[in-house]
């Protein structure tokens, strides 16, 4: 089999337990809940540890690849990542779960983004977005099958049995990197150790005490303490990137135009999806009374709208060019997004299902052409370094979907004087992350006619891209 087509495959593994382990947790929020005795909404600290988990380690991915290689980096990463899982599984409290999660963090800050690492330098950039889709085919089997067995077992069984539904298919991942992933060094340069501490610990206070701002776990002032304190971490992290010959974190690639209009654009994108894992199962379970098992068969359809746009994202984006695609499609995502705020108890099932999963169509060619665009200027040399700032970013993004889905849905509760769980105050949940989501539109408009003409197989031999007739530049 080609190497833009075997890699993927082994990589997807990584991803399949990783995304089927977050859907099946998602779809069993509110019975985790009632058995560790606290609020629904406070388990979103058991997703934003996870995120943050990912966003602290995943800038030293890179050099761990470059020092010990791809291949035992990606192994030993998915070993990490079943510890946690088994810690999950016998946690008794809130701070157990958090904790567990946390490691499991760790150990997918290592695989998917050294996994994607190894695409990235075994693949030639006309075969990128081709070999993305088949990494994320077989990937997007755990987001359909996550809620499904999720809600089967939380319906028929116990929640503590989804963290040990991976354990067969991570097991299969290391044998398979074993026997086909490239060993991979590279250069390895010292590490930068300041700016890990400091990246690292600004991150954590700060998505900290937003995520804890207003709950139980720690006190207000102390959340806001955090989350100041992590804010000026951050800034001294920024000073010291700007003087150190080679920071941990290499903020000089957002002086690539397309680079840095995906990565800022992509993650107002992702604020506005990141709260959907969140939002829809306590709608659907709390807000409409359905149980796990058909909470989760209508959520599932959205990963399968997602799977089946993978397979025709390489000619739309042949077609019609990333700036095109990527601004009409955040219009259109976006909208979607805000129709879930809309469902009530007594909404036709087809309907919901049927806006789901053309909603995760266009959600799933945003990711895809955002996950490619934001490479096409990037040398070999600094692929490492795009490829830990892209997915830190990325996670940080999501985390942030997930603490504004919740205070979007407290503030609502307050306001509205209705129990949390009420339809409408999902209403103004969806509407606010939907309209973030919508805001990135101003800053994909910014992208060249021609940004990514190579990867979308656009370009020709003189160097011209083969749409006659671009859309002009706004402002030019």
């Amino acid at each position: 089999m080609k190497p833009e087509r075997l890699l993927p495959l082994i990589v997807a593994t990584a991803l399949f337990i990783e995304n089927m382990d977050s859907t099946a947790i998602a779809t069993s929020l509110p019975a985790m809940a009632a058995d560790l005795a606290v609020e629904p909404v406070e388990l979103k600290m058991a997703l934003t540890a996870y995120l943050l988990a990912l966003a602290v380690f995943i800038p030293v991915s890179g050099w761990v690849a470059d020092r010990f290689g791809a291949r035992p980096t990606f192994m030993s990463a998915i070993g990490v990542f079943l510890l946690g899982s088994l810690g999950c599984a016998v946690s008794t409290s809130l701070e157990w779960l958090v904790l567990a999660r946390f490691i499991q963090g760790m150990g997918g800050a290592m695989m998917v983004p050294v996994g994607r690492l190894v695409l990235l330098r075994s693949v030639a950039k006309a075969d990128l977005v081709r070999a993305l889709s088949w990494l994320t085919i077989p990937a997007l089997l755990g987001p359909i099958l996550g809620p499904l067995l999720g809600g089967l077992i939380t319906t028929y069984s116990h929640w503590r049995f989804i963290f040990l539904i991976n354990l067969p298919m991570g097991a299969l991942g290391i044998w398979l990197a074993w026997k086909y992933i490239p060993l991979l060094k590279g250069e390895v340069k010292s590490l930068d150790w300041t700016g890990f501490v400091l990246s690292g610990a600004g991150l954590a206070l700060s998505m900290f005490g937003l995520a804890t701002l207003g709950r139980h776990m720690v006190g207000t002032w102390t959340a806001v303490a955090c989350v100041a304190a992590g804010v000026t971490i951050l800034a001294a992290y920024v000073m010291h990137a700007r003087r150190h010959r080679h920071p941990l974190i290499d903020l000089g690639l957002l002086k690539l135009p397309t680079y840095r209009i995906g990565v800022i654009g992509g993650s107002l994108f992702r604020i506005g999806i990141g709260a959907i894992p969140f939002l829809l199962p306590l709608m659907l379970q709390l807000g409409f009374g359905l149980n796990p098992l058909q909470s989760g068969a209508v959520t599932f359809t959205s990963a399968a709208g997602a799977m089946f746009m993978k397979t025709l994202a390489a000619g739309i984006l042949k077609r019609f060019g990333f700036r095109r695609v990527l601004v009409f499609n955040a219009v259109a995502a976006s909208l979607m997004l805000c129709t879930y705020g809309l469902f009530r108890p007594g909404t036709p099932y087809l309907l919901m299902v049927a806006i789901l999963l053309v909603s995760g169509c266009f959600r799933s060619l945003q990711f895809t052409s955002l996950n490619a665009i934001i490479y096409s200027e990037v040398d070999q040399a600094r692929m490492g370094q795009a490829t830990s700032l892209a997915a830190m970013v990325q996670q940080v993004s999501l985390a942030l979907g997930v603490t504004v889905g919740g205070y979007a849905l407290s503030l609502t509760s307050l306001a509205t004087g209705q129990a949390t769980g009420a339809p409408i105050n999902f209403t103004f949940a969806f509407l606010t992350i939907g309209l973030i989501s919508a805001s990135s539109v101003y800053t994909m408009s910014k992208l060249a006619p021609d940004a990514g003409a190579e990867m979308a197989g656009r370009a020709q031999p003189g160097g011209e891209i083969t749409d006659p007739k671009p859309m002009a530049r706004p402002g030019t």
